[in-house]
């Protein structure tokens, strides 16, 4: 009876420490909060206020950064592989890598990082996700980064919000209970909004809290993505990827 019972709590440990390892290169939602936190404080409405007079919305109203990353000495050929590993380390999924073309050094990455944001309205609760598009431009000395997000994935739950009938304990909690676009919940919904409609650069918005805290932690996002494709062009994945060996 001990020794299977040892067997299961070893056989969880071990799926747990899997896991973890599996996705150690992944920021999650948490400590994406963490990290935006540090750099902009947790008065999320202030913080997007604030960035909004830093942010130019390309000429799709998507919002946009794009950042050149110097890299002196380094060939096309050794970038390519550096990022080319960064990138098949960092993004788990498979179809993550949307284009990997070396003779051009172009690896263009599409991965959602669902529930950046939480939050319980009046009516509705609401989770948002977003899926930035990376794309990487790689010549010889240097890597061009750029970033885009078109809109904010939201999946709503309208027996979530604060006047909902519902009791605590039987609201849906959508955002963890269903897949994208499942229609098999009536009280849960679908929906995509365009950042530039949306407060901050719609004042008057009924969503205004939900969408300061998504600009501040897409903006977040942004920074920590251009940190980690400089550190890997810089040092390597692990510090030891060099020619000495």
């Amino acid at each position: 009876m001990y020794s299977a019972i040892f067997l299961k709590a070893f056989t969880i440990i071990a799926f747990i420490c899997g896991t973890i390892g599996a996705q150690a290169q992944v920021m999650k939602a948490a400590d994406l909060e963490k990290y935006a936190k540090q750099r902009y404080g947790d008065k999320w409405l202030d913080a997007a206020m604030n960035l909004a007079s830093e942010i130019n919305l390309d000429k799709n109203e998507s919002l946009t950064y794009q950042q050149v990353i110097e890299a002196p000495g380094k060939t096309k050929q050794q970038l390519y592989v550096a990022l080319n590993y960064w990138a098949t380390a960092t993004f788990k999924d498979k179809q993550a890598i949307t284009l990997n073309d070396k003779e051009s050094g172009c690896i263009i990455i599409s991965s959602t990082i669902p529930n950046i944001v939480e939050h319980t309205g009046t009516i509705n609760k609401y989770s948002v996700s977003i899926t930035p598009v990376i794309r990487l431009d790689i010549k010889d000395g240097k890597v061009r980064v750029t970033y885009t997000v078109q809109n904010y994935d939201i999946l709503a739950d309208v027996s979530g919000g604060w006047l909902s009938l519902a009791e605590p304990d039987d609201r849906t909690r959508g955002d963890s209970k269903r897949k994208q676009n499942d229609a098999t919940n009536a009280n849960l919904y679908d929906a995509a909004w365009e950042i530039a409609g949306h407060y901050p650069f719609v004042e008057k918005d009924p969503q205004k809290r939900t969408c300061a805290k998504a600009l501040v932690m897409t903006h977040a996002y942004s920074n920590a993505i251009i940190d980690k494709v400089e550190e890997a062009i810089k040092n390597g994945i692990v510090g030891n990827e060099d020619d000495d060996w």
